[in-house]
């Protein structure tokens, strides 16, 4: 034998009560079908009852619509004699209702008696009709069988005498037999109800006296999921949870089941199967008395409850004090106030405990009035309440075979920029409760339930900064990728902002690359820096990386900011890892202290692996004593391109056609950037450098650098023939010319350079870029890498092996 019960939603309708009868008649097995009020009834009658007592007559609009409800289900389940035999009988349920409520209008009284007599017309007007619709079936009224005491509103069941009214009731039983939920008397026959998750209740009540096979729970979710599938998207059904496990997520918010209802069963060890009744081939979730096994998950799933408020009551007076939290609990239990976590300082100064918002304020009084003599006394100086807050629990009874989980679960929070309020955890490890903000709750289940690997996947949230010619490549190469990292490295690319200079565009769920030039166009949002900085920063996403891909001094401003939102930053930009050497060490330094991260491989060597090379030989140990590099590969394009019949002014044109200078080629000219990437070399090997210890060897009169574009490019050409006269003496020696960055005990300079025959430097081809270090381990023969150092494609997979980085995959 089985036990059936559906919800509201699942009767709430003709089309789901067909669906009802289908499931119940392909059990092949004698079942007990219990049902709730068709979907609203309920709340329809309460409000009906509510509006009486006041008095009004507005009252019969309510019964208008609850007689309406029910007429149209008759109306499309039944046809001919039957129709009209079911109508009659619905009739007299629903008469005798409308006779009770008016009765309440006149006297102007709604006593807790009287409303348990209204409150169950609702499952039994829908387990008749469903009796009715489902043929061959049987009915009883759960409220002849189930015997309780007359504390009416919160009535206790007398056990002992309702499994023997079930067990004679249900004597010689097989088929299926239809009883309303919620409903039951006392030993004079007065109605009297379960109370909240009634319905539930009665049929854990019926599945414990008939000691059935399983009690199946058929409602509108596919069972229990990992998390809150309104918020995760990616959470999925759990196929199986122990009693406590299902006890501790429907405590903190996974509104299954309501605990108290299915402890009949689970003192019988009866299975609970929750079922989809809109999905019936859905496996659904089976609860059981059994522990999970070593194999599981060390959690099971993540819940929360919103809208709770923090109340701290704090004195040293209460330290040794025997009875305080007795008091405290107790004036809160006069008030039926719930506490739903508690959280106290070992050293007894303060208790700390969660409860619904809407009490908060009879909270402070209850408290204010048991202890007024010590606030008087100054005993407690304290009572403090915070608002605005939520608790997410993790759930799992493995956790207690597992170490390092509260390590992960805290480091993962604190890593997102998370803060936590309270922490409680039972000496069980059934699960681990904190307190976080509201505005914290969506990032708070995300990073939680990835970090667990509830999720299959690692998902790294993009705002993007700058699509000229690096951002559109670095775009393109992440569309290219995102198939073969989710499908090999289970990464997720997710680009959620773009932004130009002068639109942003947005979207939590993800912007497809392939049409985002289209879309930020059309839907785009006029913008600027701060406003998309702080757009990025309001969404709170977890896993969020900003990418800069601009040369903007501006958008280097926007680090600080970010980083201390815990937003970690990956940037083509050179700006702030050169500019002074105070701002670099506290971008670094916020980074660290947030644990996110702040890359910007690229600002040497483009797509080469120069500064993360760098940073492995410093943190094994390694000193280093000397750098030469070749770091402008626009510089080294020019003098490899420059010839007796393309002149140097041609090859700066050259280099700007090719992508390889800035748009600005001046910058290059200069040897600025240099300058730039040389510092950056320097304070990631560990010195302290500002742009002003670097000697600049300029090739080009300092004329040339003033004035517009246009005088630039004007009088470049006059220098082509002293130029090539020089070349030509090079060229017989066999040398050749080379813009060298150099640093070696404390000085540092750049500068062109001639270059003999044999020379590392010498051989290095169009835009190549080369380091060399010597270190206290590379002495004899330096580390040299040697590569690509410009162009937007070389540039923008740099910038995409850094977004990697930052998944820690």
């Amino acid at each position: 034998m089985k036990v059936l019960k559906f919800g509201g939603t699942s009767v709430g309708s003709a089309e789901n009560i067909r669906k009802v009868r289908e499931i119940v008649k392909s059990q092949g097995d004698d079942v007990i079908v219990v049902v709730s009020a068709l979907g609203g009834i309920t709340d329809m009658i309460l409000n009906a009852s509510k509006m009486a007592v006041l008095g009004t007559e507005y009252f019969n609009t309510e019964i208008t619509g609850i007689k309406e409800k029910h007429e149209e289900v008759v109306e499309q389940l039944f046809e001919g004699e039957k129709k009209e035999l079911v109508k009659e009988q619905v009739s007299v349920l629903l008469d005798e209702l409308e006779k009770v409520i008016q009765g309440v209008s006149m006297i102007g009284e709604l006593t807790p008696k009287t409303l348990d007599r209204i409150g169950g017309f609702g499952e039994r007007l829908s387990s008749y009709i469903i009796s009715e619709f489902i043929e061959d079936s049987k009915w009883i009224d759960s409220s002849k069988v189930i015997r309780t005491d007359s504390a009416f509103g919160k009535a206790l069941v007398d056990f002992k005498v309702t499994n023997s009214l079930i067990q004679k009731a249900f004597e010689g039983f097989s088929g299926i037999c239809v009883v309303p939920g919620f409903v039951s008397s006392n030993s004079v026959g007065e109605f009297t109800t379960l109370g909240r998750g009634g319905s539930d209740y009665t049929a854990a009540i019926f599945s414990a006296a008939m000691n059935v096979e399983v009690l199946e729970i058929w409602t509108d979710v596919d069972g229990f999921m990992t998390a809150d599938p309104r918020v995760i998207r990616k959470a999925y059904t759990i196929k199986s949870l122990s009693y406590s496990e299902a006890m501790e997520l429907s405590h903190f918010g996974a509104k299954v089941i309501y605990p108290p209802t299915i402890l009949p069963v689970y003192q019988k060890g009866i299975p609970v199967q929750i079922k989809n009744t809109l999905n019936p081939d859905a496996e659904g979730t089976l609860i059981t008395t059994s522990h999970p096994n070593g194999k599981d998950l060390p959690i099971k799933g993540i819940s929360s409850i919103s809208d709770i408020s923090l109340v701290t009551v704090q004195g040293l007076g209460m330290v040794g004090v025997a009875g305080i939290s007795m008091r405290l609990f107790g004036a809160l239990a006069k008030e039926n106030i719930n506490v739903i976590l508690i959280s106290q300082a070992s050293s007894e100064n303060s208790i700390s405990f969660a409860i619904d918002s809407s009490k908060a304020g009879i909270a402070e009084e209850a408290i204010n009035t048991e202890f007024e003599r010590e606030i008087a006394a100054q005993q407690i100086s304290k009572i403090e309440i915070e608002t605005g807050l939520s608790i997410v629990a993790i759930v799992g009874e493995n956790m207690k075979h597992t170490t390092g989980i509260a390590g992960k679960l805290f480091n993962t929070i604190g890593k997102n920029g998370i803060n936590i309020v309270a922490i409680a955890q039972g000496a069980s490890e059934l699960n681990i409760s904190w307190v976080v903000k509201d505005s914290d709750l969506r990032k708070t289940l995300n990073v939680v339930h990835e970090s667990f690997f509830l999720s299959e996947n690692i998902e790294v949230n993009i705002f993007m900064l700058g699509i000229g010619l690096v951002g559109g490549n670095l775009l393109k190469q992440i569309e290219q990728q995102q198939e073969k990292l989710l499908k090999e490295k289970h990464l997720k690319l997710k680009l959620v902002g773009v932004a130009n200079s002068r639109k942003m565009l947005l979207n939590r769920d993800g912007i497809a690359i392939d049409g985002f030039k289209d879309l930020l166009e059309s839907e785009g949002v006029t913008s600027g820096l701060d406003i998309y900085k702080q757009a990025v920063i309001d969404m709170n996403i977890y896993n969020s990386v900003f990418v800069d891909c601009t040369a903007s001094d501006d958008a280097a401003e926007l680090y600080q900011d970010l980083l201390e939102a815990n937003v970690s930053i990956v940037t083509a930009n050179k700006v702030a890892a050169s500019s002074e050497y105070d701002n670099y060490q506290n971008l670094k330094k916020i980074a660290k202290r947030k644990g996110v991260k702040f890359l910007f491989e690229t600002n040497v060597g483009a797509g080469l692996p120069i500064i993360n090379t760098l940073n492995d030989l410093v943190n094994a140990g390694d000193k280093i004593l000397k750098i030469e590099a070749v770091l402008s590969g626009t510089l080294n394009f020019i003098f490899n391109t420059i010839s007796a019949d393309v002149p140097m002014s041609q090859t700066i044109k050259m280099a700007k056609e090719e992508g390889f200078s800035e748009p600005d080629p001046r910058i290059d000219l200069s040897g600025i950037d240099v300058v730039r990437k040389l510092l950056i070399l320097v304070r990631e090997s560990g010195y302290r450098i500002e742009k002003e210890d670097v000697l600049i060897n300029k090739f080009i009169p300092d004329e040339f650098f003033n004035g517009s574009m246009d005088d630039f490019w004007n009088g470049i050409s006059t220098l082509d023939a002293d130029f090539e006269a020089k070349r030509q003496v090079l060229d017989a020696e066999n040398k050749c010319w080379r813009f060298v960055a150099k640093y070696e005990d404390g000085k540092s300079e750049v500068g062109l350079q001639e270059i003999e025959q044999g020379h590392p430097f010498y051989d290095l081809q169009g835009s190549n870029n080369l380091v060399m270090f010597t270190t206290e381990r590379y002495q004899e023969f330096p580390m040299i890498i040697k590569g690509y150092g410009a162009g937007a494609e070389v540039t923008a997979a740099g910038v995409f092996a850094d977004i990697i980085r930052v998944s820690n995959i």
